[in-house]
């Protein structure tokens, strides 16, 4: 039987650093990069756009049975349209949660996740990548930073990208996100059992990349070669 494929979990709140991480992370180890805060995103995009409450209900139901969702290499498409720019939005940050902690969302992308493991090596960022997407995972990190500076880095990239959102806002915004997405019932935002929890309020991303290759040296006793 061939040997499973190596995975990658790492989990965080929002504007822990964890896409960031997991992108370059997966390029220096030679691995995909899976990001499913896009695919939630898109979904929540979709919903929206459709005027779909958050809610379970026949609504919800049928707007999911019509939806295509797909990744192509690190774009995100809905049906044939690619949706990547539009859902970084402060209207989908606000909503992105709620739409997330339904039943049919979560298993409605349970199957795409977990299938990008099978091509081959995967690093994955999220929040429930370690306790219910990959709890095989032959590495599993969570990343954390106060909320403050978690604010901070969200509203310097939404004013790169042009909105007039203050930093309060995006602070208040990221302790919503944090209440409703450690809160819900169904994959909450927790620590997975064995992962390695990194603090990066004070790191560079340079140096959180740095710590996590020695953590993985050191868990992995070698498997991965010189990363």
């Amino acid at each position: 039987m061939a040997p499973s494929p190596f995975v990658v979990a790492i989990d965080g709140p929002a504007g822990s650093g964890k896409s960031t991480i997991a992108r370059l992370l997966a390029r220096k180890i030679g691995a995909s990069y899976l990001d499913t805060g896009a695919l939630y995103r898109a979904i929540a995009f979709y919903l929206d756009g459709r005027s779909v409450p958050p809610e379970e209900g026949e609504p919800l139901r049928c707007a999911l049975a019509e939806l295509t969702v797909s990744l192509r290499g690190e774009r995100v498409f809905l049906g044939d349209e690619d949706v990547t720019d539009r859902i970084r939005t402060p209207r989908v940050d606000s909503i992105v949660s709620r739409y997330a902690a339904l039943g049919p969302v979560r298993e409605s992308l349970l199957d795409l996740q977990r299938s990008q493991s099978r091509l081959g090596p995967l690093v994955a960022d999220g929040r429930d990548m370690g306790t219910v997407v990959f709890p095989e995972a032959d590495v599993k990190i969570f990343l954390s930073a106060s909320p403050e500076e978690r604010a901070r880095r969200r509203w310097r990239e939404l004013v790169d990208r042009g909105e007039t959102l203050t930093c309060e806002e995006v602070l208040f915004q990221v302790i919503r996100r944090d209440r409703i997405d450690s809160d819900r019932t169904l994959a909450p935002l927790r620590e997975a059992e064995g992962a390695f929890l990194v603090d990066t309020t004070d790191l560079s991303v340079e140096e959180v990349l740095s710590h996590l290759c020695g953590l993985m040296k050191l868990d992995l006793s070698g498997r991965l070669g010189d990363v």
